[in-house]
């Protein structure tokens, strides 16, 4: 809560997650505190949400079909 609230207004913030934002309030904990924290980082928030298969995945079996 600290990071967000020294950073809301002044200065951007990227954050990452393969954890969809709806499941947020279960990780944090503390309703107030997630309450809190979600409505500084979504109210300008650019959201992009990526779809699809993992790359890992993908060049998992990349790489083992030219070994083959």
């Amino acid at each position: 809560m600290e990071l967000i609230e020294d950073r809301h207004g002044k200065t951007s913030l990227i954050i990452t997650s393969q954890l969809p934002v709806s499941k947020w309030f279960e990780v944090i904990g503390e309703k107030t505190i997630a309450d809190a924290i979600l409505d500084r980082i979504l109210h300008d928030a650019h959201r992009i949400e990526l779809k699809g298969d993992s790359m890992r995945k993908k060049r998992s079996v990349e790489s083992d079909v030219s070994y083959q």
